[in-house]
Parts: C-alpha cells; structure tokens; sequence
C-alpha cells in the first residue's frame, strides 16, 4: 500500500501527514467519507483523505465529549449520575422516534444512550456565551452559535474538522485543557465503549440530519500498553439516499481499517 507523505502544521505539533487509500471499506458500505488517524508515539497522522481530513462540519453528538467537561465545570451538573427530568414537549418528530429515551436519567445514561434532549436541557442551563469562551479557549470548531436552537451542535453553522476533533481529543487525553482533574475523570470513565485483554475504546458516535444531509461520526482513541490511537470517522450521504448500514458502518469501517493496520 502506497502512503503520500506530507507535512501539516498541527495544534499537535509539525507532524507527518500521511494519505492512503481505504477506499474499499467505505464502498463495502456504499458510503463516502474519511478516516483521519494520529498515532500518538510517533506523532505522526495518516488519512484516506486529505483534503475532507480539514472540512467542518456539524459535530452532532461527538460534541457530548466536551459537553460534558463543561457541563461538569461549570457545575450544571455536580457528577455523571445527576438525574435529568424528562420533558413533555421534546420534539420526537425533529430527532426521530426514540422511545427508549424518553425518560428521566442521569448524564452518564444521557452520553451512553446519545439521549440528545438531555443535553440540550443541561446547555440551556450553561448558556452560549459560556460556551463561546470555553470553545474558544480550548479551541474547537469554529464557535459559530448564532442559531437560536440551543442545540447548535445538531443544527445550524456550527463546525469541526476531523482533524480539529483530533487535536482536541488528544489534549483531553493528556487533561491539558482548562478543566479539573475530576471533570477528566468523569468523562473518560463514560467514553469507555470496549474493553479486551489488549486494548480500551473510548469514543463516541454522532448524527445528525441537517441540511438535507445525513452526517455520521465516530471519534475517539484507541489505548493499549504501548501506544495511543486517536480516530475522527465521518461519513456523508444524500438524506434521500437510503442505506441502512450508515449507523452501523461508522464503527464498522474503523475497525476494519484499524485491524488492516494490526492494531485491533
């Protein structure tokens, strides 16, 4: 496998940048996007696409990463286990029709489920002009909040790059952001997803269906004894595009790409 080796000026570092082609498990699944990887020892970042590896877009619930370390700072919530009331006039109609949701729980049940109403209640709750501070201070995405709708990461002009996702993941990793060692805690204790005798998930999905687009993520990093790997998967359809595999393929093409790689 060919790999094209470019130098990119990162919040990281000066890494090498790397492009390769995975082309064929996004067409396994009949779907376009990317995969943006950092290898943490070696500082280095290979992507199946370069350019889309630099492209914003809305973060959907991959946002709940941060929401949730200033959710827990800004004392809107005093720890993961805070119980969110449920409220009646949540619009199932705007998010699709999630039974299973639609009930009071705590902030940690509200990350696992990707129960997006109790979020926006807890951001109604921290405000934007908290958030534009924290963003900007932390650095991620464009901090454009401009749409009234309290949930601007699913709506609106809001954005991130799958290699901003990247940059910040990593500080979260290394807790050199603004936050409290309790907030780290908290929230990398929620983000697990996969645990094995070699290896620890913690990474979150996102969707959203703004903009006549269906926009799927999957970010978060690998850990293992010897090395950290940091993954932002993004993937873009047509809303009138079917595909019944877009929710699953998020994770599936990662991990195929990531066992293509031997890491998994």
């Amino acid at each position: 496998m060919r790999i094209t080796l470019i130098l990119l000026l990162t919040s990281i570092s000066t890494s090498v940048f790397g492009q390769t082609s995975w082309n064929q498990s996004f067409e396994d699944c009949g779907i376009e996007g990317s995969i943006t990887i950092y290898d943490y020892n070696l500082h280095k970042w290979t992507t199946s696409d370069m350019d889309d590896s630099q492209v914003p877009t809305l973060p959907a619930s991959t946002f709940k990463i941060v929401n949730t370390l200033i959710a827990l700072e800004t004392k809107v919530v005093k720890d993961e286990n805070e119980i969110i009331p449920w409220i009646d006039n949540y619009d199932t109609l705007k998010y699709g029709h999630r039974p299973h949701i639609y009930h009071s729980m705590s902030m940690k049940e509200a990350f696992e489920l990707s129960a997006g109403w109790a979020y926006v209640e807890l951001a109604k709750k921290i405000g934007k002009d908290r958030y534009k501070n924290i963003l900007t201070q932390i650095g991620y995405g464009n901090v454009d909040l401009s749409i009234e709708d309290p949930d601007f990461w699913n709506f609106g002009e809001f954005a991130i790059s799958p290699a901003n996702q990247i940059n910040v993941l990593v500080k979260i990793y290394e807790e050199t952001l603004p936050f409290s060692k309790r907030s780290y805690k908290t929230l990398k204790a929620i983000m697990v997803t996969e645990v094995t005798d070699d290896y620890v998930i913690r990474a979150k999905t996102g969707w959203t269906r703004a903009n006549g687009k269906d926009t799927g993520w999957w970010v978060g990093y690998i850990e293992k004894a010897d090395n950290v790997y940091f993954f932002a998967t993004r993937l873009i359809k047509d809303r009138n595009e079917l595909n019944s595999n877009f929710g699953s393929c998020r994770k599936d093409i990662t991990k195929r790409i990531f066992k293509e790689l031997g890491i998994l």
